[in-house]
């Protein structure tokens, strides 16, 4: 299959790309800075596109044979949550995917597999409840959560595609991503006790695993057959903030377990330009598709997934 991977010249883009290049698969990225960063993935082909502009590099998605995108673009929520900053998220998000949308629609069949990427931060602070697939979307939320993530799904919703899945991503567990390094600054300066109440649901999912469960939505695991529509790619375990930090502490060997109260997290998060809402809230997301289509993760539980990507 060749797949063009939209925003992934990211750490999860690249991730993906190299699998998907050792498995045999034609990958080209959509990239506004072709070359620079890290460059390209060996074996992949980097285009360089500019969503105001399609017809310069709409061609990328030409194909003799099947054809599959997987849409990554969007600017990294790790920031303030100003009026400005949640207006790029959005815009940043919409416009690419649009911009997809449009690409497709010059080709003379539908795009194969379209994997749509998008958030569990769609269901915002969810306290207590348990999510599924099935669980009822909000209508409202915090606009830096349900604000970006509802207009991000529905640009991808006429897509041309023969089959399509949105993949709604919780906290992706990577060696070396900036998500993982938010998580561990605080444990290895001492914090690693509770944030705020501690009681807070984290939603999480090894990197291996998205990766699989992103072959899937290509078709590309012969044992796994993923139906259109929302998939939640969060383990089956989700833990409590308290449970997070101790395990994140005992893999690091911090014994100093100092809490984090609400409002010193609030007051760091102006030093560090992020939001303290990603730390604050939670929700507890598992997937019934997953389930149902016999998927089975390698790294179910978080202390199994930390000690494959933290080594001592």
């Amino acid at each position: 299959m060749k797949i063009v991977i939209a925003g992934g010249s990211g750490s999860l883009g690249r991730a993906l790309s190299a699998d998907l290049v050792a498995s045999g698969h034609e990958v080209v990225v959509l990239t506004r800075s072709p070359g620079r960063g890290e460059g390209p993935v060996e074996g992949v082909r980097e285009v360089g596109w500019d969503p105001a502009d399609v017809a310069s590099w709409a061609h990328a998605l030409d194909a003799d044979g099947e054809l599959g995108v997987v849409n990554l673009a969007g600017k990294l929520v790790d920031c303030r949550p100003t009026e400005e900053n949640v207006r790029a998220l959005r815009d940043s998000r919409v416009e690419a995917t649009r911009a997809l949308v449009e690409a497709a629609r010059l080709r003379d069949r539908p795009v194969d597999r379209w994997v749509q990427a998008s958030t569990t931060a769609l269901y915002g602070d969810a306290g207590e409840a348990r999510i599924t697939e099935a669980s009822p979307e909000p209508a409202v939320g915090p606009p830096q959560m349900t604000g970006v993530v509802r207009p991000w799904e529905a640009a991808a919703a006429d897509a041309p595609a023969t089959h399509r899945v949105t993949v709604r991503i919780s906290i992706v567990l990577q060696q070396g991503s900036p998500a993982l390094g938010r998580l561990l600054l605080p444990v290895r300066l001492g914090f690693g006790g509770p944030i705020g109440t501690g009681e807070q649901w984290f939603s999480w999912i090894h990197i291996d695993d998205w990766i699989r469960v992103v072959r899937a939505a290509l078709g590309l695991d012969d044992a796994v057959s993923l139906p259109d529509g929302p998939v939640i790619a969060a383990s089956p375990n989700p833990v409590r903030n308290a449970d997070l930090m101790r395990a994140l502490r005992e893999r690091v060997g911090q014994k100093l377990a100092l809490p984090t109260p609400e409002v010193l997290l609030r007051i760091a998060s102006l030093g560090l330009q992020t939001d303290p809402l990603l730390a604050l809230t939670g929700r507890h997301t598992t997937s019934d598709v997953l389930s149902a289509a016999g998927f089975e993760f390698r790294f179910p539980r978080l202390d199994a997934a930390l000690a494959d990507l933290i080594p001592r």
